[in-house]
């Protein structure tokens, strides 16, 4: 590992690099703040696949890609005369600094969840007129939602515990239930989000992240559907010509080659 120094030293030949390719390389000279935007989006995504992969040189490699577009924003940032790197790490030290009362001041928390409340509560004395302003309008829903129900928790708008949420998830299964059978088209979508809202916010309760939940799902069902398709074309099959339960045969192999 390498120590501080080392780090500052790293940190600064990135800056050094990245003062050179905005001056000489022609793609890097044409790069603006809403040019970046999608390929940030992009990389943390990647930072994402890799971490739920538990792949930590990759993850390495993506954190790299991440930090070499904070340093681009303060770049072109700088070139604004708006801001640099330093008005950046200062201003988010200062926040930290300033929402850890726990830690800089006389404050006295007893677990994560004081710590979460005060954090909302120190947003709301600075201004912010409410809690939700911090979800951010693009979020994923999934991510969104979870955000929204973390946000409203932190100032104690909650259920007490996971049988009253788990009831409520039986409550809107009902309800999309009978919708279906109505066969109301748009009172059956808003039913549907409400089921899909409170069981993201039963997640929370017994501890998962239904993101991650969701995904590591879609990579598993991905894997075994592949494993399906390689197989029967091995036996010279086509999917489009084999019935459901031929299909299944394969699928039950598929969970013991990825057990």
């Amino acid at each position: 590992m390498n120590s501080r120094t080392e780090q500052l030293a790293a940190f600064n030949r990135l800056l050094d690099i990245m003062d050179e390719l905005r001056e000489k390389c022609p793609w890097d000279k044409k790069q603006t703040l809403e040019s970046l935007r999608h390929l940030t989006i992009e990389e943390t995504y990647e930072l994402a696949d890799a971490i739920l992969d538990d792949d930590l040189q990759e993850i390495k490699n993506e954190l790299g890609d991440v930090l070499l577009h904070i340093v681009f924003y303060a770049k072109i940032g700088s070139e604004k005369q708006a801001f640099d790197i330093g008005d950046v790490a200062n201003a988010i030290s200062d926040k930290l600094i300033h929402r850890h009362p726990h830690i800089y001041g006389d404050v006295i928390v007893e677990n994560e969840e004081d710590v979460k409340r005060n954090w909302e509560q120190l947003k709301l004395k600075e201004g912010k007129n409410s809690v939700l302003e911090g979800v951010p309008k693009s979020l994923p829903a999934v991510v969104k939602a979870s955000r929204i129900q973390e946000k409203v928790a932190g100032v104690g708008f909650d259920w007490e515990n996971p049988a009253q949420v788990w009831e409520k998830v039986q409550e809107e299964l009902s309800e999309l239930n009978e919708e279906v059978k109505a066969g109301n088209q748009e009172n059956t979508e808003k039913e549907f989000g409400d089921v899909l809202f409170s069981i993201i916010n039963y997640a929370r309760f017994i501890g998962v992240n239904p993101e991650n939940a969701l995904e590591k799902t879609n990579k598993k069902f991905i894997n075994r559907f592949q494993y399906l398709e390689k197989e029967t074309k091995k036996e010279g099959k086509e999917l489009s010509n084999m019935t459901l339960d031929e299909m299944d045969v394969y699928w039950e192999k598929s969970k013991e080659f990825f057990k």
